[in-house]
C-alpha cells in the first residue's frame, strides 16, 4: 500500500469511528424534536434525519425528512444536508439543500458575510448541526438568502407582525402535507411541548456498531445524490415563486 493509500484508509476509518460513536450517542440519548437513523444498515455516511416542527411556531405538527451525507474525511470537512420534503425557506435552496454557516468549510470569504469562525470546524457533530437546524426554520438568514422569494415573503410576514400571510400560509400548507408522509411512516409528530421533549429510545438502538469499526469499509456508496425523496406528496405551491439559486 503506498503511503497516500495508508493516510487515505487511516482517515476513512477515522470517520467511521467518529460516526459511529455519534450515531450510538443519539440513540442512547436521542435529540429532542428529532428521529436519525442510517439510510442503509451497512453504511454510516448516508443517514436519514426526520426533523419534527418545534411546538408554538408555523412549523408545528411538520415532520421534515432530510439526508446527510457525510465525506470520507468527517470530522475535518463538514456533511452536507438535503431536504427530501419540500420547505419553503429563506435558506433552503430549489432542489433542498440547506445553506447554513455551520455547514460551510471554514475558509475566509469575505463575499460570503461569514466569519471562519461561524463556519464548520471539527468540534461540531449531528447535535449541534441539527440544533442549529431548528435554530434557523424559527429565524431565517435573510441577509445571504438561497431562495429569494421566501426571503422576500418571510420579511413581508415578519414586518406586517404576521397580517401579511402569504409566507405562513404556504408554510402551514406544507406542514399539513407533510403530516401524509408521517402518517404513512407511521410516525406520530410531537405537537405539545411535553411531546416534543420526551426522550424516547429510538428503534434502531439494536445496530450492531462495532460492524463498522472495519479499516476496510466500503467508501464507494455514492450513486445518488439524495433524490430519492422526489416523490414525497408535498407539491405545495404553484405561483410563481423561484427557484432562489441567485445567492
Amino acid at each position: 500500500m503506498s503511503a497516500s493509500g495508508g493516510h487515505s484508509s487511516s482517515v476513512a476509518s477515522s470517520a467511521v469511528r467518529a460516526l459511529s460513536l455519534e450515531l450510538k450517542s443519539i440513540q442512547e440519548e436521542p435529540i429532542e424534536g428529532f428521529r436519525v437513523h442510517l439510510l442503509n444498515d451497512d453504511n454510516l455516511f448516508d443517514w436519514e434525519v426526520a426533523i419534527f416542527g418545534p411546538p408554538d411556531t408555523l412549523y408545528q405538527g411538520g415532520y421534515f425528512k432530510a439526508h446527510m451525507r457525510f465525506p470520507p474525511d468527517y470530522p475535518y470537512s463538514p456533511p452536507t444536508l438535503r431536504f427530501q420534503t419540500k420547505v419553503w425557506h429563506p435558506n433552503v435552496y430549489e432542489n433542498g439543500d440547506l445553506c447554513i454557516s455551520i455547514l460551510h468549510p471554514p475558509v475566509d470569504d469575505p463575499q460570503s458575510g461569514e466569519l471562519p469562525c461561524e463556519r464548520w470546524n471539527p468540534t461540531q457533530n449531528v447535535r449541534t448541526i441539527l440544533l442549529s437546524v431548528v435554530s434557523l426554520l424559527n429565524e431565517p438568514n435573510t441577509s445571504s438568502p438561497a431562495n429569494v422569494d421566501a426571503s422576500v415573503m418571510y420579511r413581508r410576514w415578519k414586518e406586517s407582525k404576521g397580517k401579511d400571510k402569504e409566507y405562513e400560509n404556504i408554510i402551514r400548507k406544507q406542514v399539513e402535507l407533510s403530516k401524509i408522509e408521517a402518517e404513512r411512516d407511521g410516525v406520530v409528530v410531537p405537537v405539545t411541548l411535553e411531546e416534543y421533549v420526551v426522550k424516547a429510545k429510538s428503534p434502531e438502538n439494536n445496530l450492531e456498531l462495532t460492524d463498522y469499526y472495519d479499516d476496510d469499509y466500503d467508501l464507494d456508496n455514492d450513486d445518488d445524490d439524495g433524490d430519492e425523496g422526489d416523490d414525497t406528496p408535498n407539491e405545495h405551491y404553484d405561483d410563481d415563486s423561484g427557484n432562489g439559486d441567485e445567492s
